[in-house]
């Protein structure tokens, strides 16, 4: 067994793969991709970031174009070294994923325009303090109001309804990372955007940790087999989002897509190295519509008489 078969964290994986989650490289290139994969993510966050500052890049142009980016480079490393074959989107998939994603779009969109006018009251063109402190203020504060809103989608009935259309697919993957309720879209990211603004973070400090928190969102996501050892306990992970996704709900926290922190210090920190859940989905499957059932799915929540047996929590 080579080097590439050891986590980060010391622990020690089987070689022996199996046929579904053989990728198309060799093993020296598919050990380069595991190591190299997520640091050339964040290196492409940094210096995005860097030049949209410096440059003063309008954020309307350059987030989009980042995200277009980076769903490109985790489509192309879900087939280079991907965790599970059997979870590529198959061709029917593609149609439904895709409406789904023009979807959560307008949700985003809507959910910033809902905003924008406190933004702009608010929010100071310029940074009030150094960027050093601003960014990681802002990332901390955006991290925790997204954990918190997430965590009530999976604990409180009503918003479960909205939520639970994400956990509807039987595979975990960067296409489908987008199969959202479009309501749940527009509440999740308009109460993060709102608490950012109401305090008061810089434009520059929003984008850039809104590029990153982009990017660590389909990170997450992705059918790819990286491991990132210790940094588990920082930095939101495939491996912890896998489990976040499981059928075993005494698995499934990890409610943070960008920081691990606030699921360590909020008791929903489930993974170690090594765990794998064992499927992925609905708990109970039936209490939600297909995928393919979009406007079901979209109808769901003011279903008369909804299914409450397959909250996670």
């Amino acid at each position: 067994m080579d080097e590439c078969e050891r986590a980060a964290d010391g622990e020690i994986y089987s070689a022996d793969f199996s046929v579904s989650r053989r990728g198309v490289v060799g093993d020296s290139a598919v050990c380069f991709l595991r190591v190299s994969a997520y640091p050339v993510l964040l290196l492409a966050v940094i210096l995005v970031g860097v030049f949209a500052v410096r440059q003063k890049w309008d954020p309307s142009w350059v987030s989009p174009l980042f995200l277009l980016g980076v769903i490109s480079y985790l489509v192309l490393l879900e087939r280079l070294i991907p965790y599970d074959r059997n979870w590529h989107p198959e061709k029917k998939e593609w149609f439904f994923y895709g409406v789904y994603f023009l979807l959560t779009m307008a949700g985003s969109g809507l959910a910033q325009l809902l905003v924008a006018l406190a933004v702009g009251l608010i929010s100071p063109a310029e940074p009030t303090y150094h960027l050093g402190i601003e960014i990681p203020g802002a990332l901390l504060t955006g991290s925790l109001a997204s954990y918190l809103v997430h965590r009530l989608g999976h604990r409180n009935p009503l918003l479960w309804r909205l939520h639970g259309v994400h956990h509807v697919p039987e595979k975990v993957n960067v296409a489908n990372n987008g199969v959202n309720h479009v309501l749940d879209i527009v509440l999740a990211q308009g109460l993060v955007q709102l608490a950012l603004a109401l305090i008061g973070f810089s434009r520059p400090a929003v984008l850039v940790v809104g590029l990153f928190v982009a990017a660590q969102g389909y990170f997450v996501h992705a059918n790819i087999d990286v491991r990132i050892g210790a940094l588990n306990h920082l930095l939101a992970s495939p491996e912890q989002h896998r489990l976040h996704h499981s059928t075993d709900l005494a698995e499934a926290g990890h409610y943070g897509s960008d920081l691990s922190c606030w699921d360590h210090l909020l008791g929903s920190f489930t993974w170690r190295p090594g765990r794998e859940p064992a499927a992925v989905g609905l708990h109970d499957p039936a209490s939600f519509p297909g995928t393919g059932e979009i406007l079901a799915a979209f109808l769901h929540p003011w279903r008369r008489r909804p299914s409450q047996g397959s909250r996670p929590e």
